[in-house]
């Protein structure tokens, strides 16, 4: 990225566009102000970049100009994207024949949902931009969703004026590089006043944009959290998968995802769906990838190996998350955000020993107390899968052996119910292993295809993933 670019003020990068007499276009915005269109007229020469701006905040009214979506909802990707297309057809319907030939028209759309005085709704945005990268071209589209974390209104408005210029200059400026386009989005903004948690690219412009792989970026760029993709391969926003849903996850490498771990995630939503108030209708299971290792270190995975785990979680109807949180009781925070219902999260015997381990607790003020109180304050379970070791014992939660000085501890927390034991299926299972299977894969086809559920072989066989050689 040119450096001298990418340090412009919010300003300056809307005084370039104003200048620019060959990009010209429209501004709508509902739900915070017109903050977007302030900064381009605030700037100055915006005659010469703006045909109109608009706020259609009545309900009537905005239903009259882009009609009622099939989710009749307001603050939704849906109604961003229907006026979008709206008010481009109008650019190119009422001036396009009149101005230069040369121009390169667009449409900038943001529905909001900002604070209510009184009240502690979710603040979040859809914001999109269409827009043609050479003139007469068939226009592309960027679709974002955002959450606001400034307290009030006045301080969301003018975060999402600053957004909305990052948007529509890194359209023009950036579109060659997706994620230079991601980078740029809170430039001008100061950390972790929004977070953007979901970004689609539509449009000939970005045909080779695989948007699974580019949603990766927004995690390392530290745009977000967590992503969240539903079975069929779509990014979902969290809030939409996990609203009024008890949530059940499982954390693995899943490379690649083994019939230990297809068990795993079944016997835990078996035994979460007999908890109170709990059905598969009312639950959501997630299978939860970090990026990170135990110590919280990035542990560099390529956006192929991600897509090839993802893909194929996906293939088995699974939801899935990808994170970079290494500590259960942030995961637990993370879901806390968007359900108060049940959490459960389905564990390893493993898992047990290193939740046990003081040592992973390094950094955090009240130690190993402090986690716990934070993994177990509402609602939230350990779902334990039994193992059998490498002496042949068998191993569940009711005689793991941990340090001496944490087993009233944990007894306190299986006496109160925060922990329960959950098991196998088949105790074949037990000799199976992700990474024994990986190690296989450069040699071709052979009895690791038994250890993996119908069709997975078949998957990374024909897609050469994880390595796999003839």
């Amino acid at each position: 990225m040119d450096k001298n670019i990418s340090s412009r003020s919010t300003l300056q990068k809307a005084l370039r566009i104003n200048l620019d007499e060959k990009k010209y276009g429209t501004i709508v915005e509902i739900g915070a102000g017109q903050e977007v269109a302030r900064q381009f007229f605030k700037a100055g020469a915006a005659a010469g970049t703006i045909a109109k701006t608009m706020s259609a905040y009545d309900m009537k009214f905005s239903d009259a100009i882009y009609g009622v979506q099939e989710d009749k909802r307001y603050v939704s990707r849906s109604r961003v994207q229907a006026m979008l297309q709206k008010e481009f057809e109008l650019v190119i319907s009422r001036v396009g024949e009149s101005r230069s030939v040369a121009s390169r028209y667009f449409s900038y759309a943001a529905t909001v949902a900002a604070k209510t005085f009184n009240e502690d709704n979710e603040c979040h945005a859809w914001c999109g931009i269409r827009v043609q990268m050479y003139p007469r071209a068939e226009p592309s589209d960027i679709v974002i969703h955002v959450r606001m974390r400034d307290t009030n209104a006045d301080r969301q408005q003018q975060a999402l004026g600053v957004l909305g210029v990052n948007l529509i200059y890194a359209a023009y400026y950036y579109f060659e590089n997706p994620k230079t386009i991601i980078d740029s989005l809170t430039d001008n903004l100061e950390l972790g006043r929004i977070e953007i948690d979901s970004i689609e690219f539509y449009g000939p412009y970005f045909e080779e944009v695989d948007n699974r792989a580019i949603n990766f970026h927004l995690i390392r760029s530290w745009k977000t959290r967590a992503i969240m993709f539903k079975p069929d391969g779509s990014v979902i926003i969290p809030a939409e998968m996990l609203y009024k849903k008890n949530v059940l996850t499982i954390r693995g490498t899943f490379r690649p995802v083994t019939r230990l771990n297809v068990d795993m995630i079944a016997q835990g939503l078996r035994f979460f769906t007999k908890m109170q108030g709990v059905s598969e209708k009312n639950s959501v299971a997630l299978a939860e990838i970090s990026l990170n290792d135990m110590q919280g270190n990035d542990l560099m995975v390529s956006e192929e190996d991600l897509i090839a785990r993802v893909h194929i979680l996906n293939s088995l109807g699974y939801s899935v998350m990808v994170s970079d949180y290494t500590r259960y009781f942030s995961l637990r925070a993370y879901f806390r955000q968007f359900t108060k219902k049940q959490i459960g999260i389905v564990v390893g015997i493993s898992n047990i020993r290193q939740i046990f381990d003081e040592d992973s607790y390094r950094g955090v003020e009240g130690g190993i107390l402090e986690g716990f109180g934070k993994l177990f304050p509402d609602n939230t379970r350990l779902l334990v899968y039994p193992e059998i070791d490498k002496a042949g014992e068998y191993i569940d939660y009711s005689n793991i052996v941990l340090p001496e000085n944490l087993q009233y501890l944990y007894r306190h927390l299986l006496e109160n119910n925060f922990i329960f034991g959950i098991e196998s299926s088949d105790a074949g299972l037990f000799k199976i292993f992700s990474r024994e299977v990986l190690k296989q894969l450069p040699n071709g086809r052979g009895s690791w295809e038994q250890c993996l559920p119908d069709g997975v072989a078949g998957q990374i066989i024909e897609n050469r993933f994880f390595g796999y050689r003839e």
